[in-house]
């Protein structure tokens, strides 16, 4: 066993260092009961067939690891009456936490069947990654748990998303050396820089190298010491080692780690005092060299499958990949594999650690901080016991006036930054704005009227917009953006992930964890309601000035729907008011995953305030000033939008069919709320049957302008009964670098298309319109051919309203 930076913190005493290893080993006796048995948890007869599960799913390797930091946290977290979060990358080791949280007695209060008692236990070892019970992994269901290690590589960005102002907090996030080969684990370890000592909590990273994943070595632990420990420097750490050489010498293990641990934290607790002005230096001085001065950060070496079999059939197993998953295997009829599991589960002496009830015993217990100090009932890891509503600000200072729809142009994000800076003045603790180097690339440049970017490392003379108390944070990884604002959410606060429309897919797997993380949340009456995930999406598939194929790609929506309709919403705001009320009820929702696509070039403003307020409250609805249908009659014809652009562009086909076909009947319907199309007993936000066809009709052709790609539309509308009659223009892969008209033009949702689509599918107008018809092909061959020529749209495209003449 050695150890670096010995601690000046006074070590832990023989007594606790005992208590501790018996919390160990209880600890791990549960978990592998957990992994191995239905009943007979505490032996009380030979074990025989029918005590051992048919199916042995699970994972031994990481456990003892994660086991022996909980041990050793309880003993810190009471010394120093010190609130913590426990983040445990290797999720997957879920027998850990879950007999932790039984050790301590927050999972009987969560789960009163699974008392702490025997009659608890043979419930704890039998749930188990069983049917019916509980899963393998750290999962929602698992009290202290954030992160459930399920995909591997974002503890530590959920950890310094936690520890954001919140300065009492420290996460101790275990790493596996798995993980820590993850791109977006790699990107967390600087994330230190967005963290302000004065105000904000720590982080104390615990890579924990056990050598192998399920197959093979791993990157970090086959790295010389000296190499890895310069890596970890070069991050901006002080790495502290633990290095278990005997895997016997336990009681020199926990000597050392109880040691390290307290010299990390004192270290801790003297950068925040020095940024805090707990010393004679002066305050800026203070903070600067605080800035500078490295985190502490453990690593511990331990064999993978610590305490398990070291050998099975002749093969070494535990210090190897063979510890991974299942160490031993037991077949319920193989009286040999019954006896060595006997003997392994005995090694840890259950009747030292459990009363004849089956009570962990006094010393158990007294070790366990009490109350909410406990890593299992942690209000850090039930943030919704600690979330406060956002004061938000009214819309209505920062709106766009309309005297009338279609005649004036907004930035709609330009607008919207307006209002986040007052939400950020409004909020000043508990709101952060999350993106990717795009805030001001995404027309939010007004929130540094309110708000500085985090920065915690050197500044130069010219840098703009940096400082310490920062409430944006930009860095150029949208895992880390997502991770931190997971972790932010999770603890008890808001906040909100800015990001290029075609680059969100980055975090496709991240969101399908956290919209999957939210359905059991939202089961489970013991976790409070957190605030809402809200991406805000611009820059997005029909404003491609400057930016080519690689930018243009809407299909998130289409990756997001396909989660539970308990969890997502996707807006699609077509101007700036719009998108102000979105905005504003999705910052007082929570529980949800919230998809706003916006724009940020100016474009027309259709609705004041008021009016689209109620269009949002409605989630769709008929524009009658863009239409002309007649009173008391069906329409000829439906034109449907959803989405800035496709919106500009139905409108103006509804005002060039006006104008040449005076006497058709055409209806406009813009939907802000995808999830409006789907039928009301599908998901909570659908329309019922009456209603959708009150607006689309029965029977008359729609032609529908959607954002995205079009088979989507047909997908929520299946079951309509006019589905037959839906004809969806939308993005088709095709353009590159080009003007916002060509984008439409190319892909077929410029008004010019959709006058000829009403015209191909309207049954009046067939073989009467076919001059106006091929005046319309005409008027799209001179657009695309003005481009080529100019460089830009035509001026009558670029300055369209609906104040002008329409132009053919």
């Amino acid at each position: 066993m050695a150890t670096d930076n010995p601690a000046t913190h006074d070590p832990a005493t023989d007594a606790q260092l005992a208590a501790i290893d018996a919390w160990w080993r209880a600890a791990n006796y549960l978990s592998v009961g957990q992994l191995y048995l239905r009943q007979n948890a505490l032996l009380r007869r030979p074990l025989q067939n029918q005590d051992i599960k048919r199916r042995l799913l699970g994972h031994w390797g990481t456990t003892p690891g994660l086991t022996f930091v909980y041990a050793h946290l309880n003993r810190v977290i009471t010394d120093r009456d010190q609130d913590v979060l426990l983040v445990a990358g290797p999720g997957h080791g879920g027998p850990a936490l879950v007999a932790s949280t039984w050790l301590e007695g927050s999972y009987s209060e969560i789960y009163g069947a699974v008392s702490r008692d025997e009659a608890g236990m043979e419930l704890l070892v039998r749930q188990f990654s069983y049917p019916g019970g509980i899963p393998s992994h750290a999962a929602p269901e698992t009290p202290g748990s954030i992160n459930e290690g399920g995909e591997l590589g974002y503890s530590l960005a959920h950890g310094f998303g936690a520890v954001l102002d919140n300065p009492g907090l420290v996460a101790a996030v275990v790493i596996g050396d798995g993980e820590a080969e993850t791109g977006a684990l790699s990107a967390s370890w600087d994330a230190h820089v967005f963290v302000d000592p004065h105000r904000d909590g720590a982080v104390l990273p615990i890579l924990h190298l056990n050598g192998w994943k399920i197959a093979n070595p791993t990157v970090l632990a086959r790295m010389p010491q000296d190499q890895l420990e310069r890596r970890m420097r070069g991050h901006g750490y002080e790495p502290f080692f633990v290095t278990v050489d005997d895997p016997d010498a336990v009681d020199v293990a926990h000597r050392d780690f109880a040691a390290t641990l307290d010299a990390c934290l004192d270290r801790i607790a003297g950068i925040q005092a020095h940024a805090r002005g707990g010393t004679s230096a002066s305050a800026d001085t203070a903070e600067d060299e605080a800035r500078r001065e490295p985190w502490p950060m453990i690593v511990l070496r331990s064999p993978k499958g610590w305490t398990g079999p070291t050998e099975v059939d002749g093969k070494p197993v535990e210090g190897t990949w063979r510890a991974h998953q299942i160490p031993l295997p037991v077949s319920p009829d193989d009286d040999a594999a019954r006896e060595a599991l006997t003997a392994w589960m005995r090694s840890y002496r259950p009747e030292d650690l459990f009363d004849d009830d089956g009570r962990p015993r006094p010393q158990l217990t007294a070790l366990s901080p009490v109350g909410d100090r406990r890593l299992g009932a942690t209000p850090f890891a039930n943030g919704g016991r600690l979330l406060a509503p956002l004061r938000l600000p009214p819309v209505t200072p920062v709106a766009a006036d309309v005297p009338e729809p279609g005649r004036q142009r907004n930035s709609p994000m330009l607008t919207l930054g307006s209002w986040l800076a007052e939400v950020i003045r409004a909020n000043p603790e508990t709101f952060r704005l999350f993106g990717p180097d795009e805030t001001a690339s995404n027309r939010l440049q007004h929130v540094y009227e309110a708000t500085d970017k985090a920065w915690n490392a050197r500044l130069l003379p010219v840098d703009e917009n940096l400082a310490p108390d920062g409430r944006v944070i930009e860095v150029l990884s949208e895992h880390l953006c997502q991770g931190l604002l997971e972790g932010y959410l999770l603890t008890g606060r808001h906040g909100v992930f800015d990001c290029y429309e075609a680059f969100v897919h980055i975090v496709d797997s991240m969101f399908n964890q956290h919209a999957k993380w939210l359905k059991v949340h939202q089961r489970l009456p013991w976790r409070q309601p957190i605030a809402s995930f809200t991406y805000l999406l611009s820059s997005h598939v029909w404003q491609q000035d400057h930016n080519g194929f690689s930018h243009q790609d809407p299909g998130f929506i289409d990756h997001a729907v396909n989660k539970s309709a308990d969890v997502v919403r996707v807006y699609l705001p077509p101007d700036t008011n719009t998108l102000l009320s979105t905005m504003d009820h999705c910052l007082r929702s929570t529980d949800r995953i919230n998809i706003v696509v916006s724009g940020k070039q100016p474009s027309l403003t259709w609705l004041g305030p008021e009016d689209a307020a109620h269009h949002c409250a409605r989630g769709l609805g008929v524009w009658e000033f863009a239409g002309t249908e007649r009173a008391g009659e069906k329409p000829d014809v439906v034109l449907a939008c959803a989405g800035d652009v496709p919106t500009t562009e139905t409108v103006a086909a509804a005002q060039l069919l006006a104008h040449h076909v005076p006497d058709l009947s055409v209806r406009v319907v813009n939907v802000v709320d995808l999830m409006r199309l789907i039928d009301d007993r599908s998901h909570p936000h659908g329309l019922s049957a009456a209603d959708f066809d009150g607006i689309f009709t029965e029977d008359r052709p729609v032609i529908f302008a959607y954002h995205g790609y079009a088979s989507l539309i047909h997908r929520l509308t299946y079951k309509r009964t006019n589905h037959a009659g839906m004809h969806v223009r939308g993005y088709h892969e095709e353009g590159t670098t080009t003007t916002p008209f060509d984008m439409a033009l190319l892909n077929g949702i410029d008004r010019y298309q959709l006058a000829i689509d009403a015209i191909d599918r309207v049954p009046a107008l067939h073989g009467t319109q076919t001059v106006l018809r091929q005046r319309l092909q005409d008027a799209q061959l001179a657009a695309r051919a003005y481009t080529r020529e100019v460089g830009e749209d035509p001026d009558h495209i670029t300055d369209w309203s609906l104040a002008a003449d329409p132009v053919l």
